[in-house]
């Protein structure tokens, strides 16, 4: 009863079928960053995933929506902690991102309540990124803006859109991670994806 609660508050996570374990997302609509680089040939945003294919269905929507508006609940850190606790692998963000400095320390609580789940969050908000550090079971990689670019200096961990083959397996492996935990990685500091 209590984990019903907490999904209807939070909109529950997703269970997309490439990762490991679940996730969080939000509308790709939502996102600051990523409704400018959306309309620019060539970034990575253009062309989103998350803007077609089945996150285009109305109960998609609805549920992406509701995680949006969730994230204003009182409840939220303790919601999020009771249904990621017991899960080894977790991704935030796998459509949407980081909303405010506010919404990443929330992830940051949550990330230290579940210590036994490794978290990787991509993104694009380079402005709400911490200047100190973060939760040790928390990677946090930098997404490119611009397709096939060399990864910055300012961050620790990158990830890049490339034309070509990328190292990420997943279109080699019928689209699922499998065994590949690259992306969660700290020792990886480079991951360059496949453009789909």
């Amino acid at each position: 009863m209590l984990k019903k609660e907490a999904r209807l508050r939070t909109g529950g996570l997703s269970a997309p079928s490439k990762m490991p374990g679940p996730a969080f997302n939000l509308p790709a609509r939502a996102c600051l960053t990523g409704a400018k680089l959306v309309k620019i040939p060539g970034s990575v945003c253009h062309g989103c995933y998350a803007l077609k294919g089945r996150y285009r269905f109305p109960n998609v929507q609805k549920a992406l929506y509701r995680r949006l508006e969730g994230l204003t609940a009182a409840t939220w850190i303790d919601d999020m902690v009771m249904l990621i606790t017991g899960h080894e692998w977790f991704r935030w963000h796998d459509s949407g991102d980081i909303q405010s400095v506010e919404h990443l320390k929330k992830i940051f609580e949550v990330c230290n309540n579940t210590p036994g789940t490794m978290h990787w969050l991509p993104t694009q908000e380079r402005q709400y990124l911490p200047l100190g550090s973060y939760p040790k079971n928390l990677l946090i990689r930098l997404s490119n803006a611009k397709n096939n670019t060399a990864p910055g200096q300012a961050w620790t961990h990158w990830s890049t859109v490339v034309d070509q083959d990328g190292d990420c397996p997943a279109s080699r492996q019928g689209n699922k991670c499998g065994s590949c935990r690259r992306c969660w990685n700290p020792e990886v500091k480079h991951v360059t994806y496949p453009k789909h």
